[in-house]
């Protein structure tokens, strides 16, 4: 990283249970020796709609712009931001083929989210051992049950 913005490492995932079913989303953030875990759910969500929102709320908390080298085991998120995204924008939010883009919501959050910092997206194998992915995931399913004890 060349950038005079503070570096952020950043891993988060998104679960749910049924696809529709009780969701949670987590993230992990790491910046110099400090670190910050985040999580949340909702009762009714799918899978892509969590790990948008683990993006979304992780970038969102972070306080002022940082360099992220965000690290995701969702390649729909990662396609949509770094592939598709623009030409949804130029397309007035329609696929290529003419049809309404699903989560459109939250697409629009985190673009305007990544527009605040320097994102390095990294892919990772999910449920393959990389550390921190396995501790967003636990982080997400915290989130889920969060929701299934009404918190």
């Amino acid at each position: 990283m060349t950038s005079e913005l503070p570096p952020v490492h950043m891993w988060t995932d998104g679960a749910c249970k049924g696809n529709p079913g009780v969701g949670g989303w987590g993230a992990w953030m790491q910046f110099g020796e400090h670190e910050r875990e985040i999580f949340g759910g909702a009762p009714h969500t799918t899978n892509n709609q969590m790990e948008l929102t683990a993006v979304i709320e992780g970038l969102r908390a972070l306080t002022k712009p940082c360099e992220v080298t965000l690290h995701v085991d969702s390649t729909y998120v990662m396609n949509g931001v770094t592939k598709w995204v623009h030409g949804w924008k130029r397309n007035g939010w329609r696929t290529a083929d003419k049809k309404p883009v699903k989560n459109q919501d939250l697409w629009i959050a985190l673009d305007a989210e990544v527009a605040r910092h320097t994102v390095h997206w990294v892919w990772v194998k999910g449920h393959a051992g990389d550390p921190g992915n396995e501790r967003a995931d636990a982080l997400a399913n915290r989130g889920v049950d969060q929701v299934r004890a009404g918190a």
